[in-house]
């Protein structure tokens, strides 16, 4: 399954999971809702380049 996948879109979206418990950690443990939601807002816009940039390269 992951052999359709490079190795930069792998440690992407490794990195986008990381962030994802990163903002959560913030959010539940140290009660920092403002930091938490800044970080939380970085997954969405990172799967979004990588969409938008496999779209472009497969055009």
């Amino acid at each position: 399954m992951f052999k359709k996948f490079k190795a930069s879109e792998l440690l992407i979206v490794a990195m986008v999971v990381i962030l994802i418990f990163v903002s959560e950690y913030y959010y539940v443990i140290l009660k920092d809702s403002n930091r938490a939601i800044f970080i939380g807002l970085w997954p969405p816009t990172i799967i979004g380049l990588l969409i938008f940039f496999n779209i472009k390269k497969n055009q």
